[in-house]
């Protein structure tokens, strides 16, 4: 499929530029501690693995998540993203991205990290919307691959 498609039966266009526009939309959701957007852009229930495990969650479990964990993210940048459509309303997004996490407020941990991480995004086109459904990150090696 082309990078921009309109499907005849259900409307939805399959943009690249949609996709990776509602990616960095969420992770400045992250960095403004704006959950009710990052909700918006999240599907109900959604998964996540990570380096803490793999893990399920509904919209309350991430709005849990995003305003009582001990740690955020207060910045990113996003590189080297590829989008591909399985279908017409399933988008995969992978990418770098170097990000910054730091103690929350009130958390006693000093300090901030820069961590250059690998991610997996799918979005599905459901109720008029795109919607995270699966997302994925893993460190990155300090070394290139040989």
């Amino acid at each position: 499929m082309s990078s921009t498609a309109a499907s005849k039966t259900t409307g939805v266009t399959t943009d690249t530029k949609t996709l990776i526009d509602l990616e960095t939309r969420f992770w400045q959701s992250m960095v403004d501690q704006d959950t009710d957007s990052a909700l918006q852009l999240l599907h109900d229930p959604a998964m996540m693995a990570s380096s803490h495990g793999a893990m399920k969650f509904d919209h309350a479990g991430y709005r849990k998540m995003a305003e009582h964990g001990s740690m955020v993210v207060t910045a990113f940048a996003l590189s080297d993203i590829e989008v591909v459509f399985a279908t017409e309303t399933t988008a995969v997004l992978t990418y770098r991205v170097r990000q910054t996490v730091a103690a929350r407020a009130g958390v006693n941990i000093e300090g901030s990290t820069v961590q250059d991480m690998s991610d997996t995004s799918t979005w599905v086109y459901v109720d008029e919307r795109w919607q995270c459904v699966v997302h994925t990150e893993s460190q990155m090696d300090a070394k290139p691959a040989t």
